[in-house]
């Protein structure tokens, strides 16, 4: 008998392209395109190195009690690990374990698919309407678990959280995940219905708005009962999942309030600019409420805009896959970056009127 035979075969998660030539303009993995806090630049260049002989706190308190006094939530309720990735990994592993399908959007986030393979959890995708919408009435039939983003990946889409919170209060026996890694763009948190309702947790990342997609560090929060459930499981597979840094350097991100306003508020009002500019030449797409825009042209295929831009050192996402393959995925730079890709656009897209 072969050993391949007792292999867990899956087929992975593909990230988006991470290109080794320099000066090339990235908009294709959603990384924030300004510097952490400044406190945190301070705290690396402070760190003693001579501690990394030593295992990090497993709990992170550090970093918890410094995220329980920015939200205003207990400690007991936050669950930190290595970016949302790897939290939302131990809340597959620790609450879809029934025989019902726990249910996502058909398009979503492209993680999740492989992890209910790698877990061999049943699952079932609901599609999203013509205008990428969540319906409400897919998530109201029997389940063994619901994730859903808020704003939705890849699309941008926000839903308002009364049409989650009618989700939450109608699968009480199921464990409801929102996956809130763009909600600091202009979504709306379901952070404040934690204490109302016990299977509801909410995941955030530092990864975005942050700016430390580089560090790795994601959050989850719940009520006590769900986080303890989470942290028996993790301590159960990996106690010291963060390192040092990651909980120092995390610690000092949260701290800078001011900072992270300021990044956000650029973040978004280079959006909205390129929004505009889009429009103008011909492309169309939902309203995002993330850091990037979900874009198709009216008349030039994806395919080949994502090829011309990338020919020119623009990186931008793609998916050849069934409803999202005359789309791109734009990541929000600097407006300096935001500029190029709009000034090569009008000029390819004219170039190619005139032939």
């Amino acid at each position: 008998m072969s050993w391949e035979e007792n292999v867990r075969k899956v087929e992975p998660y593909v990230a988006g392209e991470q290109p080794r030539q320099t000066g090339v303009i990235k908009l294709n993995t959603n990384e924030c395109p300004y510097p952490p806090a400044p406190g945190v630049r301070r705290a690396a260049q402070q760190f003693d190195f001579e501690r990394l002989r030593l295992y990090p706190d497993m709990n992170a308190e550090k970093l918890v009690n410094a995220l329980s006094e920015h939200y205003r939530i207990k400690p007991e309720q936050i669950f930190v690990g290595v970016g949302s990735d790897d939290v939302l990994a131990m809340a597959f592993m620790t609450f879809f374990n029934g025989e019902k399908p726990i249910l996502f959007p058909d398009i979503t986030y492209s993680f999740y698919d492989v992890w209910a393979e790698v877990f061999r959890i049943p699952y079932q995708t609901c599609a999203l309407d013509e205008r990428f919408r969540i319906k409400k009435e897919d998530y109201l039939i029997p389940n063994g678990g619901i994730i859903i983003p808020n704003p939705n990946a890849p699309t941008g889409v926000m839903e308002e959280p009364g049409m989650f919170e009618e989700i939450v209060a109608a699968n009480p026996d199921s464990v409801v995940i929102i996956d809130e890694a763009y909600v600091d763009f202009g979504g709306k948190s379901m952070l404040p219905l934690i204490d109302k309702y016990d299977n509801l947790m909410v995941v955030q990342t530092f990864s975005k708005s942050r700016a430390m997609a580089g560090m790795r560090v994601g959050y989850a929060m719940a009520n006590e009962k769900l986080i303890g459930y989470l942290k028996d499981v993790k301590f159960s597979f990996n106690s010291y999942t963060m390192n040092m840094p990651a909980i120092e350097l995390g610690t000092e991100a949260v701290k800078d309030e001011a900072y992270f306003r300021e990044i956000v508020g650029k973040i978004i009002r280079t959006r909205e600019w390129t929004k505009q500019q889009l429009s103008e030449l011909g492309f169309v797409f939902e309203d995002s409420k993330s850091n990037f825009i979900f874009a198709s042209h009216k008349s030039v295929p994806a395919g080949e805009l994502f090829e011309a831009l990338k020919a020119n050192q623009i990186y931008v996402r793609h998916w050849n896959k069934p409803r999202i393959d005359n789309y791109l995925r734009i990541t929000i730079g600097t407006d300096e970056q935001m500029e190029k890709l709009i000034a090569f656009l009008k000029n390819y897209l004219k170039e190619r009127t005139d032939d």
